[in-house]
């Protein structure tokens, strides 16, 4: 479908689209499509992995000394 994703640039071109296909209320494919066709498919489990990083940074406990 596109290329793996390594990094994303900070400004796309005009006319760039964020995809999202799922099923059953969860997300299948997520990929970028820009103006001339291209695909840039993002990986699906990135957000759950920061959502899971910041509440883990969120609860941690203080060191005590």
């Amino acid at each position: 479908m596109g290329s793996p994703l390594t990094r994303l640039p900070s400004r796309f071109p005009v006319g760039t689209r964020y995809v999202i296909e799922g099923r059953g209320g969860r997300i299948q494919l997520r990929y970028l499509e820009f103006p001339d066709g291209r695909h840039v498919v993002l990986p699906p489990d990135l957000a759950e992995r920061q959502s899971a990083r910041r509440r883990r940074l969120r609860h941690r406990t203080p060191v005590r000394k």
